[in-house]
């Protein structure tokens, strides 16, 4: 039986930093997660793709983002259960939980926080008759490795963020980009929308729109696309490329956590926002993209706040009638479980002071 203070499910980026906000709490973390590493999507499915929202990093890489929420928690060793999906939850008569993977480890914490991300998924495809015959052959669902692409004619159809974000990361690898949505309007961030716009104008992107990317054409290898251009012109052409990206989203599934009997709508976990993000079980806890509540945005920068007030919460469960005082970590420093100590600046205690 692995014991800890708080079980966090999806060793995600939110997962991760729970971790560290947790440590300064001196609550101990265990994560499980189905997949080998931790990093959830942002190591399985898009390590090399750049995120442009976290605070203080005008760009990072997913993986490096990973590293750096791996090197940021080290100081409070956290335990890791990889490889496992987390499968039947049991509350216990002194109010603790034993989660159970499908492997059969049992965790025992008297605190679960899900922060599952999307669950398992699996990418939505275009309605192509042929696409399967090329998966892997010159179609991808999802950019791992940008540099397969270096030098390529890549084409990639999608209207959202990730579409207009591997257009512009990739307008500098590969020698030839084309972005084509069916809709005028992107749904993605207006600043990267601007930045596909400028390229274009420079060149750099080949940008059409309103149309869809209807046929394949190859034999063993994709060698171009049927493309359906609407706009009162119905028209067909071909585009000559290497590779086909089409990037319409993610389909998730909660998986097993569906049936823990939590509150669910549209498949994500409803909690309360207006207190701590725990669900209509008490002692459960969903952080992150897994949940759902009035105003909810998806974004990572979100998850770490919902995580950092999670924490708070479970302090109070952890400790009841234990009175905590927040100290900023200029003023405190922080304690690491393995000893370890940083100490906060001087002047900078004194000028708080």
């Amino acid at each position: 039986m692995i014991k800890t203070d708080i079980l966090i499910i999806g060793a995600g980026p939110t997962g991760l930093f729970t971790v560290f906000e947790a440590g300064l709490l001196k609550l101990k973390c265990h994560l499980i997660d189905a997949l080998p590493q931790p990093g959830g999507q942002c190591s399985e499915i898009y390590p090399k793709k750049p995120i442009y929202d976290i605070p203080a990093y005008p760009e990072i890489l997913a993986g490096d983002l990973t590293d750096k929420l791996l090197e940021q928690c080290k100081q409070f060793e956290p335990g890791f259960t990889l490889g496992e999906r987390a499968e039947t939850i049991d509350k216990q008569e002194d109010g603790t939980f034993i989660v159970t993977t499908n492997k059969g480890t049992k965790h025992q914490a008297p605190v679960v926080a899900i922060a599952g991300g999307l669950g398992s998924f699996e990418p939505r495809k275009p309605l192509i008759h042929n696409i399967t015959d090329f998966e892997d052959k010159g179609v991808e669902y999802i950019i791992k490795d940008p540099e397969i692409y270096r030098d390529k004619k890549v084409v990639i159809a999608g209207g959202g963020d990730s579409a207009l974000d591997w257009s512009i990361f990739l307008s500098d690898v590969a020698s030839e980009v084309t972005l084509i949505h069916r809709r005028n309007e992107f749904r993605g961030h207006l600043d990267s929308v601007e930045k596909v716009q400028d390229l274009k104008n420079k060149g750099k992107i080949n940008l059409i729109t309103p149309a869809e990317v209807i046929g394949i054409v190859g034999d063993r290898k994709v060698k171009a696309i049927v493309v359906k251009q609407a706009k009162h012109i119905e028209k067909e052409f071909e585009i000559d490329c290497d590779h086909f990206v089409p990037l319409f989203g993610l389909s998730p599934k909660l998986g097993p956590i569906a049936n823990w009997g939590l509150e669910i709508e549209k498949n994500a976990i409803v909690v309360n926002n207006a207190l701590d993000y725990q669900t209509n079980i008490p002692g459960i806890f969903a952080i992150g993209d897994v949940n759902t509540y009035p105003g909810k945005l998806k974004l990572i920068l979100c998850g770490f706040h919902e995580a950092t007030l999670m924490c708070q919460a479970a302090y109070k469960i952890i400790n009841p009638g234990k009175r905590y005082v927040l100290k900023y970590t200029t003023v405190s420093g922080i304690d690491g479980f393995d000893g370890t100590r940083k100490e906060a600046p001087k002047a900078v205690v004194k000028a708080i002071e």
